[in-house]
């Protein structure tokens, strides 16, 4: 999947996506071969994987769905961007595989599987 959409040029990483890697890094509960702007150039920048924005759009669409429905607001923002891009997310976050199939308001892709 990946693949098609790098061959298509569809592939989209959101800045939310990017803020939640280094805030993990910063935490120490994710550990990076290099420096959050060494990892961002070797792994993402390199490979020409373009930004989905954080737009006025997505915020607003992500502020639409409840704390009861999605409760970490960067899921929130990363299933408004990808319904508005009308993209697949790609995840293994439970929260938001569940959400997706309670609502059908989102395509995912179960990374765990």
């Amino acid at each position: 999947m990946i693949a098609q959409a790098e061959a298509r040029e569809t592939l989209r990483i959101s800045a939310a996506s990017l803020f939640e890697i280094v805030a993990l890094h910063t935490a120490g509960r994710l550990r990076l071969a290099h420096s959050p702007e060494g990892w961002i150039e070797t792994s993402i920048d390199r490979a020409g994987v373009r930004f989905a924005e954080v737009t006025r759009d997505v915020a607003v669409d992500a502020g639409v769905i409840t704390r009861a429905a999605l409760s970490d607001p960067i899921d929130r923002l990363l299933v408004a961007t990808a319904r508005l891009l009308e993209a697949t997310l790609l995840t293994g976050d439970a929260a938001i595989l569940s959400y997706a199939t309670r609502t059908k308001h989102v395509r995912v892709q179960d990374l765990g599987r």
